[in-house]
């Protein structure tokens, strides 16, 4: 397989939140000599391992990962960020001759190295950022709304990490540029597979994993970052679904009955929204069994 591959085939596994991504990318590595880079905006951090469903170190033997426990959770990292350093590992992964997977459910961060969008870089504003983290999702996008309509209509307005930073560039540039698409990289020839479950199996699926991270520990491990790493509450209710959740409960503002049930409908209502935002682009190839999936990607080669 290795002789007959071009040396500019990338393959992209995506799709909502427990439809099993990472164990499809890991067993292309095993067949097809790749290594993974990960584009999922909450596993970057060191430490939070639970709560984003993170793969296990033994896992990681099994393939080559990249972008996993790269940063600080008290730092933010931006799609400009991370294009930045995946482009430079996607290159050093073709000059060995091997095969990039690029894995993960953030649309944004898929759509950066896919269409190789350029983002403006504008420095963080850490006294705004303070102020803007004590306001609420809604707050903060009614107030995008205002500074840039445009921005406003294509951004994930449940998201306060992304409103944050919309607002940042306002403030900034005076409003959102519009990303420039350089071709520079047409070279490339992307296979993007979204793995398609029915919305019962993903719902199902959902709530088995939830389970399991409960089990694992996922509130000792919120509990740990804010105590041990110093995180603060509004920074963890930043990172939104089980950090959101739990930050409240751990501050006595939900009761525990009412925790895993928040918590669930909150991932199925991520799972939703990016289902809606990978179906905005028709070049993806939804398939649910990984023999289709392990014949398409022969067939790409």
């Amino acid at each position: 397989m290795e002789s007959r591959r071009k040396n500019n085939k990338i393959i992209v596994i995506l799709g909502p939140t427990s439809s099993g991504k990472s164990s499809v990318a890991i067993k292309l590595a095993q067949k097809f000599n790749g290594e993974i880079i990960s584009a999922d905006s909450r596993q970057i951090y060191r430490g939070m391992d639970i709560g984003t469903g993170k793969i296990t170190k033994d896992e990681q033997l099994l393939a080559k990962h990249y972008m996993l426990d790269i940063v600080n959770p008290k730092t933010n990292f931006s799609v400009a960020q991370f294009k930045k350093k995946a482009d430079k590992i996607i290159m050093d992964i073709l000059k060995r001759g091997k095969l990039p997977i690029i894995c993960g459910g953030t649309g944004f961060w898929i759509k950066a190295l896919v269409d190789n969008i350029i983002y403006p870089e504008v420095k963080p504003d850490w006294k705004l950022r303070n102020k803007l983290q004590k306001k609420s999702a809604t707050e903060l996008f009614a107030l995008l709304q205002k500074l840039d309509p445009t921005r406003a209509k294509n951004i994930d307005s449940k998201n306060p990490v992304r409103l944050i930073r919309a607002i940042e560039i306002c403030k900034t540039l005076g409003k959102v540029p519009h990303s420039v698409t350089c071709l520079s990289n047409t070279n490339f020839d992307f296979l993007q597979i979204g793995i398609s479950l029915p919305k019962e199996k993903l719902h199902e699926n959902i709530k088995k994993r939830l389970e399991q991270r409960f089990d694992e520990g996922m509130v000792s491990e919120v509990e740990r970052l804010h105590k041990k790493n110093k995180i603060s509450w509004e920074k963890m209710e930043s990172f939104g679904l089980g950090y959101l959740w739990i930050a409240k409960f751990l501050q006595k503002q939900l009761p525990h009955e009412e925790l895993f049930e928040k918590i669930y409908q909150a991932e199925r209502d991520y799972a939703k929204r990016q289902l809606t935002w990978f179906g905005k682009d028709k070049r993806i190839l939804w398939l649910e069994n990984y023999s289709a999936i392990e014949k398409e990607v022969e067939r790409f080669f």
